[in-house]
Parts: C-alpha cells; structure tokens; sequence
C-alpha cells in the first residue's frame, strides 16, 4: 500500500509510537516558531528546562502579536525575548518584521519538514508541504529542549481538488467553502492532504491561505504538495536549495476522500461568530459596511495586497467605510512600496497598519458599537475583535474590497471591475536586516527582565479525592478567547497571576474572584462546557491561569486538540461524560465530590462524580495515554519533568 504525503513525513521522522490513527506516537521536530504572545510564557518554561543547545534544526521566536507599545509591558517582554534567543541560540524576528506564519513561510520553512509553533496557524507551512503544528507553549519549549513531540498520530483525509478558480474566486473561498462542509468541530485528530489536478493551479501564497485557516476546522494540520510551484516560491525567494519534491503514491489511501471542483466555487462569507457559520456573498443581502480590515496571517501576501492595490487604482472606498490594511511582512510592504501599489491603497483610503496581527486579535482598529466589519482574517468570535457587539464578517480580499468600495457587503463578481490578475515575482525582495542570528557560545548573556515578568505557575499533585464547587457552567464551542481574552489583557502574559484576573471574563467577570475565593478556603474549582471546548487560539494561558486559580478538572462533551494537551501540561484533569445528557445535571454552585480519583487514574478506571446538591451520580471518562496520566497525576508536565529527572 502505498504512502499519502503525511504518512512519508511522519514515517521519516518517527521516534516511537505505532502510526496507527489514535495511538501516540513521538516525532522529531525539525523546526520550531513562537511568537511574543505566547513565547514570553515558552521561554520561561525553557528557562525551567534549562538545556545546554536546542535539538532543533532551527528555532525562531517572532515578535508579531503585542507590538503596540501603549505602557512598558510589551516592551520589557521583547526585550526579554531578545535576551532569550541570545542566549539559547533562536533566531529573533524583530516587531515589524511582520506576522511569523508569513516570514516563516517566506525566510524558513522547508518541504517535507516537521514544524512545531506555539501558535495554533503553525499550519500555514503546509501551504509548502511542511508538517506544521500548533500546540502549547511548553510542548514547544520540550520540543527545542529535547527535538520530540508527541501527539495522536492522525488520520488522514484527502482533499481531491479538480478544475481552477474562476475569476473573481481566490482561495479564501476554497477554505470557506471546507468550512461549511466539515464544520468547527468534529475533526480532532485528522489532518487534511491536498491532491487533484486543482493543486497545480494554486499558487503558494493561495496554499498557505487554505493550510492557515484548517486549523478552524479543528483539524490537526493541513498539508500540500511540495511541486513546480514550491519550488518557484522558494527560487523567488532565494532559498531553491531548500526545495524538494513531495507528492503521494499513486496507491496511497485516505481514511476519507472530499472532492471540490474548484470552478464551482463562489465568493463566500463567514457569518458572525464562527468562521464555520458560511454562506455565498449573493445570499447575504448587501449588508451595510462600517469597517473593511485587510492582513492578518491568512491573507496579507504580496499576491492579496496587490490584489487589492489593482483593485482600488483610480477608486477612493465609500465614505461610511474605515478601512485598514496591514501587510504580512516587512518584505510585502516594502515590495508594494517600491512598485507604486501601497500609493494606490494610500490614494484610496486605507490606513496602513504594522506589519503585525494587529485588528486581528483585537489589540487595534476595533470596530464600533453595533458596526459590521468585513475582514480577511480567519476567527469571528464574539468580541474578539475587541467590540463585544460588533459583528464581523470573514471574506476574500476580492470580497473585502468590493464592499469597501460600495459601502454594503458585496459580490466581486456584481462589482463592475475588471479582474485584477496578480502574477508573483521571479524574485522576491530579500531584507532580513530585522532578523537577529544567534551567535554561537552566548549562555553566560544576562536576560532582561521587566517588572511584568513572572514565573511558570506550578501546579500541586493531583490530591486522592477532589472536593469542590461547579464553578461555572458554559455552553458549546467555547473559545479560548472566551476562557482567556487578548487584545489590551495579552500585556499581561508573562505574569500570570495578573492576566488571571480576567479568566472567563468575556462570559463572567466574577469568575475570577469566585474561583480564588474557593481556593484560598481549600476547595477545588471545577468547569464544566458543553461540545468543541476550547476552540481557538493555541494560547496555553486558558489552561495555566485557571491552574492558578485552583481549577482541578475540566467536565465536558469534548474537546478540541491543541487545549486539553494544555490543560494536560497544567495538571488540570480533562473529564468528558459518558452520557451527554447528563451535562443537564450540574449546575454553576452545585458542591460535587469525585472520590478516589487519584486511584482511578492511576488504574484507567471510569470515574464516577456525586453530584452532593442534587444527589446525583454522574459517570465521567477520559482519554489519556499512560503517559498523560503520569503527568496529571504529577499535577503537570514541569512537575512530570522533574520527577523523570529525579528518578
């Protein structure tokens, strides 16, 4: 039987483990990326582990998340960073440099590699033929201490896709039109391989949009050929070294097959608030548009920005309409400053923001009250564009402009324009003056450290009976934008009992208060949710600032990947029902007891919760590996660590 794509990279990288869908397996990891959001808490956590050189083939730590610097948290923890590369030997990606999906996949990114990120569109790099994974902060942190991860080896489904995109279609509508079939849940543990004649019809940049925005799928990772056009990329790009051919057997089996033609495809929208809630822009009605908002990871290529350039030449956009773009990297914006085209979107209107996440994680360019906003970024979540109350719109950058142009939520085919075709450039232009490359032999530097920066929480042994209050109770899909807001808190990242003031602060501002109450009387906090908890970012800060606030387990239908290894890592024990129903029994402020849990998990036994308030028995389970149950059992994988080293 012949090999998918994803079977010759994991095969070539296997440590340990059977590769059989839903058995763990551990992979060498040839390359990691952090960025500042997440990667203040992943140096801290590899400052713990402390190890004498990265395993890794390369390692960088991007600044691209907290660039605005309104007060000096955000500038102590770059400068932090900065004395963290030094010393451990990252490279360091200066704050305008740009987002690090997009300078990964322009300076970095390698086919037929493994790559870890602590940021949950690490997939991008599949637009390449990379296997690109998000995950928490401390697997990456382990990952360039030690050169491994651990995971659930996937399944594999096959994406055949046939035809080409008519004019006026670009790739967002091809990952939007994925969405509206596989949905925001469902899909942990599989990834996605692009095959099909249609894939040779994709440029790079139009891979990397599809791979970026799986990760809403809830999928593991997305992965394309390494071919002519990877290889053009990354001759463009000054790096054909790197370039090497990946493609299946013409045998392989898929676990699952999807077919799209991709000339049936039309400009979709993203409803307000999941990017899984999608429909054709012609059905949405013309919407009136407050706001349009160009950039973030998954769609702020040289290809999208000079998309939207030729667009807007000899046109301003309406006047009721506040429109932003941010480029993807210092190499986009100086490229389209040098052929004319940022003076096209200048003359337009546009506002030109950093090249940074920016609006899309809500630190800037929030919307009004009530307003709508069109965006070409991948999560619509309430408020997390910074207005609880705005409603926001994921679409193309065709669609995007469009309506910035009319004024209402538009289809580019119904614009009256000509169709703008962007051909990439022979050769990209090449700067990697805002890079920082270690220096060999720099352990003895001193690292600067701020008064925002704290120490990795620590969490305590799980105890042998769990006594405890049902501390809030929330629906489905919760994100953890919801468990653990960004925008103006993520300041806050690297001092944990801080940014834990404002866990679940978005669906309960008293939670916090509640919730440290109850430890400091000696009682375990408990969450329960409902289905695809913990959707989202990659953020392991929803896990180690309830940690810190004495949660002890987590009860609900499911979970989503990246955020039970989070809580696994905290020590937070992950719990699911065994009877779905059986959510309707608990309630916020019911006394629970779950005796014996200690005992249980060591034997992988079912647990069973008394319900004191309501005298009822409940029956719990999990999925762990014997591993993972070593980790929860030592209250958290730097307890774990320890102890392994210890014996």
């Amino acid at each position: 039987m012949g090999r998918s794509i994803v079977e010759k990279i994991l095969h070539s990288h296997l440590i340990a483990g059977e590769a059989i869908a839903g058995k763990p397996v551990t992979v060498k990891i040839d390359q990691t990326l952090t960025q500042d959001a997440t990667g203040t808490m992943a140096s801290l956590q590899l400052e713990v582990l402390n190890p004498k050189k990265l395993k890794t083939e390369l390692s960088v730590g991007y600044v691209d998340h907290n660039t605005v610097q309104i007060g000096f948290e955000n500038f102590d923890d770059h400068a932090y960073l900065r004395g963290i590369a030094a010393k451990y030997g990252i490279y360091y990606s200066k704050a305008g440099n740009g987002i690090c999906h997009q300078v990964h996949l322009e300076r970095f990114g390698v086919p037929g590699k493994t790559l870890l990120g602590s940021d949950s569109h690490t997939p991008t790099a599949g637009g390449i033929g990379m296997f690109a994974v998000g995950a928490g902060g401390l697997d990456v942190a382990i990952a360039m201490a030690g050169g491994t991860f651990t995971f659930t080896y996937p399944r594999v489904t096959g994406v055949m896709l046939k035809g080409r995109l008519s004019p006026w279609v670009a790739a967002k509508d091809v990952i939007l039109k994925v969405l509206s079939v596989l949905g925001t849940r469902g899909n942990v543990g599989t990834v996605l391989e692009y095959t099909g004649e249609g894939v040779k019809t994709l440029s790079v940049p139009e891979r990397a949009t599809i791979a970026n925005m799986g990760a809403e799928t809830g999928v593991t990772t997305s992965v394309f050929p390494s071919d002519e056009e990877t290889r053009a990329f990354l001759i463009a790009q000054g790096r054909g070294d790197s370039w090497v051919e990946l493609k299946p057997d013409e045998d392989a089996v898929y676990s699952k097959t999807i077919e799209l033609n991709l000339s049936g495809i039309e400009p979709m929208a993203a409803l307000p608030h999941s990017p899984g809630n999608v429909v054709p822009v012609r059905d949405t009605g013309g919407i009136k548009v407050d706001q349009v908002a160009i950039g973030s990871c998954t769609n702020s290529s040289y290809k999208d920005l000079m998309t939207a350039a030729k667009m807007l030449e000899g046109k301003t956009v309406h006047p009721d309409v506040s429109f932003v773009i941010a480029p993807g990297s210092k190499q986009v914006l100086r490229m389209i400053a040098d052929n004319g085209a940022l003076s096209n979107l200048i003359a337009a209107g546009a506002r030109i923001a950093e090249a940074a996440c920016g609006f899309c994680i809500g630190n800037s360019h929030a919307p009004g009250t009530d307003s709508v906003s069109v965006r070409t970024s991948n999560r619509n979540f309430r408020g997390r564009s910074g207005t609880e109350s705005a409603r926001v719109y994921l679409t193309s950058v065709e669609t995007a402009v469009a309506s910035a142009i009319n004024g209402v939520l538009t289809d580019p085919r119904e614009s009256g324009m000509q169709y703008p075709r962007v051909e990439l450039p022979e050769h990209f232009t090449v700067d990697d003056s805002m890079i920082v490359k270690p220096k060999e032999g720099k352990r003895d530097i001193a690292v600067f450290r701020g008064p925002n920066i704290g120490e990795p929480p620590v969490n305590t042994p799980l105890p042998p009976h769990i006594e405890g209050l049902i501390t809030i109770k929330v629906g489905d899909k919760i994100t953890t934008d919801h468990i653990m807001p960004a925008g103006d808190k993520l300041k806050y990242r690297s001092n944990i009992p801080r940014y834990a003031e404002f866990v679940f602060a978005p669906v309960d501002e008293e939670f916090s208060r509640r919730a440290l109450k109850n430890k400091q009387r000696g009682v375990a906090n408990i969450i329960v949710g409902g289905d695809s908890y913990g959707q989202g970012s990659s953020r392991e800060h929803a896990a180690l600032c309830p940690m810190y606030l004495g949660v002890k387990a987590v009860i609900v239908k499911s979970f989503e990947r990246i955020h039970i290894a989070n809580l696994i890592n905290a020590g937070i024990l992950p719990l699911t029902f065994k009877n779905e129903n059986d959510y309707e029994n608990l309630a916020e402020g019911d006394e629970i007891s779950i005796p014996r849990v200690r005992d249980l998990i060591q034997k992988a036994e079912s647990i069973k919760l008394f319900n004191k308030s309501q005298n009822k028995e409940i029956e719990l389970g999990f999925n762990l590996s014997n591993e993972e149950r070593e980790v929860i059992l030592a209250g958290g994988r730097l307890n774990w660590i320890r102890n392994q080293e210890a014996e």
